[in-house]
């Protein structure tokens, strides 16, 4: 990690100018994705065969999270983009030298719900279909999509692939993202028309959801042991928490010599000084909980102890409730900020913003998770949905 984290922080004053430029664009400035690609951060998760680093997951969550604390976006496309490489892992070899063969640097866009449908044909599947929410698409040369499979009409079936495309086979709608935070994100639609994926570029996604991708691959790494169910969320909570410590050095740089209406220095108000240590601790906490699941998670792969059922649901609700908390505590802060804090040409209402949004991911979503993670806790055996994710 000290590499990677140290090339970042070289760029740490011109990440956070450039945040302003993404979120008027509304994807990643060209020069932020450079910067991010020659970081290696994209290559944490990536085979050394490969130019990666098989980075432990717990510094990949460190360097995302730091990101997140310069700009919300940069870190959100770092910590998405960033978990595909771990996954093309359990790809087919010619998938693996098709993308990585020519550039280790290749960056591959998501999402990985099955918008659209794969029809069996010979030697492989025609795919169509329209995906949403695609972070960092613009600078991406392929995309790894989910898509259930077609029967002989064209309908759904309940098998789910996860798929991949070069960028000559989707286009990219340019007017489909227009949202008010993580707007440097650039999660725009893709429409893939009559496009035909050769088998080789597929992977049965209940292969790489049930934790079972290294056996499907003949991988031995521990970092390819590692449940997907923690690793893909990951990537998002980490940045997410980076953008609330951002905002909470935002609040603290402002206030150091603010005075209130009242006459009252900041630094006077009791108030305001254990409102902002208890939003201070908060933060903290959710970065301590996540990161902790994570240690503990891979000291048991390492030791080549299954993680079970009950340990993934309550490490889902883990890294949800992290995310949950860190905004919470964010809230009391800008609550605290002042009129100037709501200004677009301050940083920190773009935290404020880019963490809300992120927020509603579906990986933050806590309804099913916590009622699998008690159920089960409790002598119970989620079944269907309330197994989804875990």
């Amino acid at each position: 990690m000290g590499h990677t984290l140290d090339r970042i922080m070289q760029h740490a004053d011109e990440i956070r100018a450039e945040g302003a430029v993404g979120d008027t664009l509304m994807r990643l400035p060209d020069i932020s994705a450079k910067r991010l690609r020659e970081s290696g951060v994209i290559r944490m998760f990536q085979p050394e065969e490969y130019g990666g680093q098989e980075a432990h997951p717990r510094e990949f969550a460190e360097t995302v999270m730091a990101i997140g604390n310069l700009d919300g976006a940069t870190g959100w496309v770092a910590g998405i983009v960033g978990v595909h490489p771990w996954e093309l892992t359990f790809f087919d070899t010619r998938a693996q030298e098709e993308i990585w063969g020519e550039d280790a640097d290749m960056w591959m866009a998501s999402p990985y719900a099955p918008m659209g449908v794969a029809v069996p044909v010979d030697g492989g599947y025609v795919l169509n279909g329209r995906w949403a929410f695609s972070s960092g698409t613009d600078h991406c040369g392929w995309i790894m999509i989910g898509a259930a499979v077609g029967d002989e009409d064209g309908n759904r079936t309940d098998k789910v692939l996860h798929v991949l495309l070069p960028r000559s086979d989707y286009d990219i709608d340019p007017d489909s993202w227009d949202v008010i935070g993580l707007r440097g994100t650039g999660s725009k639609d893709l429409i893939v028309e009559n496009a035909f994926i050769p088998e080789y570029r597929t992977i049965d996604a209940d292969i790489v959801l049930s934790g079972n991708g290294w056996r499907h691959a003949g991988r031995d790494e521990t970092l390819y042991k590692f449940p997907f169910s923690y690793i893909f969320p990951l990537g998002i909570t980490s940045s997410l928490i980076g953008m609330t410590e951002g905002a909470l050095a935002c609040y603290v740089a402002a206030q150091k010599e603010r005075v209130q209406v009242t006459g009252i220095p900041i630094k006077e108000d009791p108030y305001v000084l254990y409102a902002v240590s208890e939003a201070a601790a908060e933060i903290d906490a959710a970065r301590i909980t996540l990161l902790e699941t994570v240690d503990r998670f891979w000291d048991k792969t390492d030791r080549g102890e299954e993680i079970s059922f009950e340990e993934r649901a309550i490490g889902r609700r883990t890294q949800i409730s992290s995310a949950w908390r860190a905004v919470r505590a964010m809230d009391e802060i800008f609550a605290r900020a002042g009129g100037a804090a709501v200004h677009r040409k301050t940083p920190m209402q773009r935290f404020w913003r880019d963490a809300h949004v992120g927020l509603t991911h579906a990986i933050h979503v806590p309804g099913l998770i916590y009622h699998s993670a008690a159920l089960t806790q409790l002598g119970g055996e989620p079944q269907g949905a309330y197994r989804a994710m875990i």
